[in-house]
């Protein structure tokens, strides 16, 4: 039986039970492998690095970037797969209704927190969703540009797995650009280096 906590506010224990159940992002296998390539990373794992890259490449990101902003949506988005599992982006049909699946995660999810809290965890999400705010296009570009950069290191460990084609990664990544054009210059040196050296095909 899962221990009830009685101590506190009851919005530190509201808070509290979100912060326990997405630890459960640590139990959600990604496609992309680890550097090592020895096994596949959780979203726990694929969150920490995707933050810790934003940190580390701010300096191309558009002026007046919301930092705080762009790591936060990153922390943030994918624990909507607690609920709605993790979809390969290569794998159109299984991303059939994903969209409907993660919005109800988010009801359920972001519900677990103080409304006006949840409200803003929610809304970050959304604006992740859609692209829409210069941060959301800059965290989106990143989110993308960890597991490029993964699949080269590993060799194209998940594309050879799925016989992904250049087109298909250029298509997939193609946002970058929306979030940082010399990071997609970046990613599109990475894509025709992993085409060379045969990671994907086409």
């Amino acid at each position: 039986m899962i221990p009830r906590l009685t101590a506190g506010s009851p919005r530190l224990q509201h808070q509290i039970k979100f912060i326990l159940e997405v630890d459960k992002a640590k139990g959600i296998l990604r496609s992309t492998h680890v550097s090592a390539a020895d096994r596949r990373e959780n979203d726990g794992e694929h969150a920490w690095h995707v933050a810790l890259i934003a940190l580390v490449l701010a300096e191309y990101a558009p002026p007046g970037t919301d930092l705080l902003r762009v790591i936060a949506m990153l922390l943030l988005h994918d624990i909507v797969e607690i609920d709605a599992g993790d979809v390969n982006v290569y794998d159109a049909e299984a991303r059939v209704g994903q969209p409907a699946r993660e919005r109800r995660a988010a009801d359920r999810i972001y519900g677990l927190l103080p409304s006006e809290q949840g409200l803003e965890f929610r809304k970050l999400w959304e604006d992740f969703e859609a692209r829409e705010s210069p941060e959301a296009r800059f965290a989106a570009s990143i989110d993308r540009l960890q597991p490029l950069l993964l699949n080269h290191h590993t060799q194209g460990a998940t594309w050879r797995d799925r016989e992904v084609t250049r087109a298909q990664v250029l298509a997939v990544n193609a946002h970058i650009a929306d979030g940082s054009q010399e990071l997609w210059e970046l990613a599109r040196a990475v894509i025709d280096d992993a085409r060379e050296h045969g990671y994907l095909k086409g």
